[in-house]
């Protein structure tokens, strides 16, 4: 059994796999409650699918980018997990899982998370040739950058806002696929998918050097000198 996280935002994702088939999944708006909600969220799963922790072989966590906590969370829960349960961990990008499911349409796929600040954090991916690789490297950037970059049509993914969505269509048109919200909705069946093919390769990581993608460093506020 595997098991995958993804606490990358305030939508958060639990999935359990064996031999290709999803066993069990869970996906919810935490917010900002990722370190009171996994854990009990995580039994949960598991109590509905008759499993113990115990049995996973592997464990597949979402490394960002996204929040500063839930990543801190997610990635700390997933080394704690492997290094208790002697499994191996895998970390993959919170942007290529959000990506994976539009891999079939041979088309440069973008994934987007809003960074805050009016940015955005962004890569692009594409299968060619039954091979699926990295076009564009995880990188913090705007609308209009991003917008300025696209030459062909391009499928636009992962959490996008109403008013994302539509500077897309307005400065794109037709080179911008959208999929509706539900479908865009990332799960961690898919984190898993692409989780067990580096692990079935045996390309693991240590869980003592696995570290989250945070692009920037966390706003931290100074306290007030009296």
């Amino acid at each position: 059994m595997y098991l995958a996280i993804d606490t990358s935002t305030d939508m958060a994702s639990l999935a359990l796999l064996q031999d290709d088939s999803i066993l069990a999944e869970l996906t919810w708006r935490c917010g900002r409650n990722h370190t009171t909600e996994l854990l009990p969220q995580l039994m949960h799963l598991l109590s509905q699918a008759k499993l113990n922790i115990k049995a996973a072989s592997g464990i597949i966590v979402a490394r960002g980018p996204g929040s500063y906590n839930g990543l801190r969370v997610g990635v700390s829960t997933a080394k704690g997990l492997a290094l208790s349960l002697g499994c191996p961990v895998v970390g993959v990008s919170t942007l290529e899982a959000a990506a994976y499911p539009y891999a079939a349409t041979g088309l440069p796929v973008c994934a987007i998370l809003g960074a805050g600040r009016s940015e955005i954090a962004a890569a692009t991916y594409r299968q060619q040739r039954h091979r699926w690789h990295q076009l564009v490297d995880e990188h913090i950037t705007t609308v209009d950058a991003l917008c300025s970059q696209i030459t062909s049509k391009t499928v636009f993914c992962g959490e996008i806002s109403p008013l994302m969505a539509a500077e897309l269509k307005e400065r794109l048109k037709q080179k911008a696929i959208i999929p509706s919200a539900a479908a865009r909705l990332r799960r961690a069946g898919f984190l898993a998918e692409l989780g067990i093919k580096r692990l079935a390769a045996g390309d693991f990581d240590d869980p003592a050097t696995l570290q989250p993608i945070y692009l920037r460093r966390p706003q931290i506020t100074k306290a007030k000198h009296l």
